[in-house]
């Protein structure tokens, strides 16, 4: 027996008790006549004592021997601690150590294995395993198993079956570049990795499963960031015999279910808006409503004076910062350089202070009058006290400046509070994006998504109208959900991949396998995919993914511990028909 606890677990009453205990020297302190050794294990810590009054002379010397992340064993006795500690749960007793075993040494590690820790991010994720010893990366890792047995409980609990689905499938278009994989048996031919199980569901709502999920590994080749990794985790879902509403019914259900199981939070209700509203008050579609400074258009009350800028914009648009007004020249100069930032792109930003007495001083002073600016802050929703930033341009591009604009400023305010959660669903996105490089039109969501009933006409007189049966879930300025109600019948897929500039060849080579299902009694269906290591994140107070992962890749795809990717040799390529051209 390794261990008879572990080195969380030991309290008050299990003083006088003889213990077994292994794990990992955290620290140890030696003051001559005691050494003290701090014990670790993923459960906690516990106070070892050598003591030369009660320890033997190689005993005590054997624990001065001990060096940090040492593997050992202990043999011992529970007794009171004279200096007691109430930072940790084990604070009150420590163990007097009668035998010690070096089950492993170690090197010194190259980064120190505390909760704020010396290791750059490099260096950490390449020696992840040593990171994950540390509280904050391991506590992340418990939580987020404790996050994803939740789902399955609750899923389980509505009827969903969990049903594995391939890794190695056919390379489909689906928005992302696949990574491919060659086939040794069949030369000159590749699997794809899946980025969603998506046909899959679909066939097994055709094989009358009704409800399906599964808690599953989906792979895109795309650029990444804080919040995307080549390989991520969905919580995929699928029902059959549903409409848009069971569908919301049922995932609303499951948020509002791990918030407050998780973070004992109660969630009451969850805001619907269009996918239209969503780009007019707040310039994306996944917006954050923990707070206000939803946008005001000003065209018709800034494109009347002499003011070129505004007049030549396709959009004027603006918001009103709370309490902004207190903001000096020299901090109002620094958004204005913000704005102009290369991510950002704005050519430059107005502004307008709403004193406390009712009066305006803006930038633009020379072309607008108090009443004018009034009109601003009537529009803005802005008060005394308050700052009106304002910016102009082509309507996408205006819009997407201020909304991250808006999202600095309040991380600035302190607005984005991890302790609160604000979720809404976005509904009737359009179906068709237009590519502006080629001219074509490609599904915003995927090709399966059903236009709303009764727009299938519209597909050839307006296609940038058609209205998507589909919906995202967003929770506090993220989008941790999306799905969609699926076409079911091969007549309108055929006409959907015909919009998509797919030839009815092309067509069956890559789908023929689900047009034909269709042919076989398919239901109506629908679905949703969470992105669990987002969810996860937001659920524990953060926006980034990396610390919930066990092994992520950096921001170049690589996983520097493994070194991976990595050339393979000749003879594999040979054997898989392969040649490379660099």
């Amino acid at each position: 027996m390794y261990r008879s606890h572990t080195c969380g677990e030991l309290r008050d009453s299990h003083i006088n008790t003889d213990v077994v205990l292994s794990g990992w020297v955290h620290k140890t302190r030696d003051k001559g006549f005691v050494v003290w050794v701090d014990l670790r294990d993923r459960y906690g810590i516990t106070q070892l004592v050598f003591d030369q009054d009660r320890t033997s002379a190689e005993l005590l010397e054997n624990a001065r021997n001990l060096g940090r992340e040492f593997v050992i064993q202990v043999k011992g006795s529970v007794i009171e601690r004279a200096s007691k500690n109430d930072k940790i749960p084990t604070g009150n007793i420590e163990v007097l150590v009668k035998e010690l075993t070096v089950l492993n040494t170690s090197k010194t590690p190259p980064f120190t294995i505390e909760n704020d820790t010396d290791g750059g991010e490099d260096l950490r994720m390449k020696y992840r395993y040593l990171d994950i010893r540390r509280n904050p990366v391991k506590n992340n890792l418990i939580f987020r198993s404790k996050v994803t047995m939740e789902v399955r409980k609750y899923l389980s609990q509505q009827g969903f079956i969990e049903v594995e689905t391939p890794y190695l499938i056919k390379s489909t278009p689906e928005g992302a570049r696949d990574f491919v994989v060659p086939s040794r048996m069949n030369e000159g031919q590749f699997y794809a990795l899946p980025q969603s199980p998506q046909t899959f569901k679909q066939l097994l709502m055709v094989g009358g499963m009704d409800k399906y999920f599964q808690i599953v590994k989906c792979f895109r080749d795309e650029d990444l960031r804080a919040d995307r990794q080549p390989e991520f985790t969905q919580i995929d879902c699928e029902m059959a015999f549903v409409e848009q509403e069971d569908i919301l019914n049922v995932f609303e259900g499951l948020t509002r279910y791990l918030l407050k199981e998780i973070n004992g939070v109660e969630v009451d209700t969850f805001p619907r808006i269009t996918y239209d509203e969503a780009m007019e008050k707040y310039g994306n579609d996944k917006p954050d409503i923990r707070f206000g400074m939803e946008f005001g258009e000003l065209n018709e009350v800034a494109q009347h004076k002499d003011f070129n800028v505004f007049n030549n914009a396709e959009l004027v648009v603006g918001i009103a910062v709370p309490g902004g007004n207190a903001y000096t020249r020299k901090e109002i100069d620094q958004l204005i350089d913000w704005v102009k930032r290369p991510q950002v792109g704005a050519l430059g930003m107005v502004y307008c202070r709403c004193n406390e007495d009712g009066s305006y001083k803006s930038s633009v002073d020379k072309f607008y009058d108090q009443e004018d600016l009034a009109k601003w802050a009537k529009v803005t929703g802005a008060n005394p006290g308050d700052l009106i930033c304002v910016l102009s341009g082509e309507t996408h591009k205006t819009r997407t400046q201020l909304s991250a604009l808006r999202m600095e400023l309040a991380q600035q305010l302190g607005l984005r509070k991890s302790n609160e959660f604000a979720p809404l669903w976005v509904v009737d996105f359009p179906l068709l994006e237009l590519d502006e490089e080629t001219g074509h039109y490609h599904a915003m969501h995927h090709p399966f998504t059903s236009p709303k009933p009764g727009q299938l006409e519209l597909l050839d007189s307006d296609p940038a109208a058609v209205r998507a049966n589909a919906y995202d879930l967003v929770l506090n300025g993220n989008e941790i959900g999306g799905g969609s109600i699926r076409i079911h019948d091969k007549e309108t897929q055929s006409i959907m991949f015909k919009h998509l500039g797919f030839t009815p060849e092309e067509a069956k080579a890559q789908f023929g396998f689900l047009m034909d299902a269709f042919q076989y009694g398919a239901p109506p269906h629908g679905g949703i995919a969470f992105g669990l290591d987002r969810l996860v994140a937001i659920l524990g107070g953060q926006e980034t993914i990396r610390d919930f992962i066990a092994f992520p890749k950096n921001n170049s795809g690589r996983d520097v511990m493994i070194d991976a990717p990595a050339p393979i040799d000749n003879a594999q390529l040979e054997e898989l028909h392969l040649k490379l051209y660099l």
